[in-house]
């Protein structure tokens, strides 16, 4: 039997609960960086009542939360509401609520929104400007449902809970697998940075997250081994001028990689190209934003390349690789030496002068240990990518597997698991 959502669930329905709880009553809040499936789902902040009356979604325990902005959509966070102090909450005005009726299993109804069909076409009916778009309610109350017994309903919803922990049990150990990996690449620099491997004495240098380093290495603020600028500012006249050439900026920087795959064009005069011209060996720092302090090397790909002013150009002028001062900036990250030098009331900020004033450790053999930095986080970074493909090729198993489920397209009663390699062994 088939039927709409509409006739079987709720959406968006007023809580009644919510009106009778007294003024200073502690209510459950959600805000949607905390909305997320299995353990991560985080209800633990309250806010008094009287602070959330107006403006705010309502939902009470056993309602289903559909996220309904991008991105969060797309990624599949709708969560089943589990019991609640006083059976009523708050959250974010980006969510749905969905309320299941008599006719049908909550679990069921929350696997339908997990599925490959709603999930698409949610998509493609999001409304808004990009980067703001929503799911409408229309969607979900008009969605065409399988609707078996509730006997099967709950067979269904068992048989999914039983197959995707599997599955997530498996994501989650590839997760801490890759984690380590993290955490061995950053003991990897720090040592390189501490110069570990040299037996002799030691010189404190007052810094807490590497606290000495070998006799004979120097100190060094980075204005004395590199050179650092600033890139050009952009406006609407230099973005559609004549003479339009590619630039870096903050969103094609990552860790030791450059995506060129993107590249946005403005003016630059011939008398500017110099200045903010990039070349084959240039360190590029993001300068501000959530990637402060992120770097990598230009490989040269492009013959003409630019760079934007969120971005400073690192060159050397000494015998220490730029290199070594992009693994020191990603030890320093890690350890948190720019969160207090950043405008934290607002986005953090590496300035120039900043940049240019930090001391860092110098060694003699900075290209040597460059070159073991390099292979080693290499080889980490392939294994990492191999296993983020492994997971995002589970993780659409796992949707395949739910949307089969709902739509009829299997028996459950015969599938006894699910195989290594995504299909149905018996």
């Amino acid at each position: 039997m088939k039927t709409r959502l509409r006739y079987v669930a709720q959406v968006n329905p007023l809580s009644r609960r919510f009106d009778r709880l007294a003024e200073d009553a502690l209510v459950p809040f959600l805000p949607m960086e905390n909305v997320w499936p299995g353990d991560n789902f985080d209800l633990s902040q309250t806010r008094p009542k009287s602070a959330v009356a107006v403006g705010y979604t309502r939902f009470q325990s056993g309602d289903i939360i559909v996220p309904k902005i991008t991105p969060t959509f797309e990624a599949s966070r709708s969560v089943l509401i589990p019991d609640l102090p006083d059976s009523v909450g708050t959250g974010t005005t980006e969510l749905h609520v969905v309320r299941p009726g008599s006719r049908i299993e909550p679990r069921y109804l929350l696997y339908i929104f997990h599925s490959h069909d709603f999930l698409k076409l949610g998509e493609a009916e999001m409304y808004g400007v990009a980067g703001q778009k929503r799911v409408p309610d229309d969607l979900i109350r008009d969605w065409t449902i399988d609707l078996p017994s509730l006997d099967e309903q709950r067979r269904i919803a068992d048989f999914l809970d039983a197959e995707t922990a599997r599955m997530d049990t498996l994501m989650a150990k590839r997760r801490m697998q890759a984690t380590t990996l993290g955490e061995l690449e950053l003991a990897s620099i720090g040592d390189q940075l501490r110069g570990t491997d040299l037996g002799m004495g030691r010189t404190e240098t007052s810094w807490r997250w590497l606290p000495t380093i070998p006799d004979g290495w120097r100190i060094g603020p980075v204005y004395a081994y590199f050179d650092v600028q600033l890139g050009k500012m952009l406006n609407a006249e230099r973005a559609s001028g004549d003479g339009q050439q590619p630039y870096l900026r903050n969103a094609n920087i990552h860790w030791y990689e450059i995506d060129t795959g993107d590249l946005a064009t403005m003016t630059f005069e011939p008398s500017e190209r110099l200045r903010y011209g990039v070349k084959a060996g240039d360190l590029l720092v993001c300068e501000g934003g959530a990637g402060v302090a992120e770097a990598a090397v230009w490989d040269g790909r492009t013959l003409t390349c630019f760079y934007q002013k969120s971005l400073h150009r690192v060159r050397a002028t000494s015998h220490v690789p730029v290199e070594w001062l992009m693994y020191w900036l990603r030890f320093a990250k890690a350890a948190g030496v720019f969160d207090a030098d950043g405008n934290l009331a607002t986005i953090p900020h590496l300035t120039g002068e900043q940049l240019a004033a930090y001391r860092i450790p110098i060694p003699d053999d900075g290209h040597r240990r460059v070159g073991e930095l390099r292979s080693m986080i290499a080889a980490i970074r392939k294994t990492q990518a191999e296993m983020a493909s492994a997971d995002a090729f589970l993780a659409e198993r796992r949707r395949a597997l739910i949307t089969s489920a709902v739509t009829g397209q299997i028996d459950v009663t015969t599938a006894q698991g699910l195989s290594p390699s995504g299909g149905i062994a018996t």
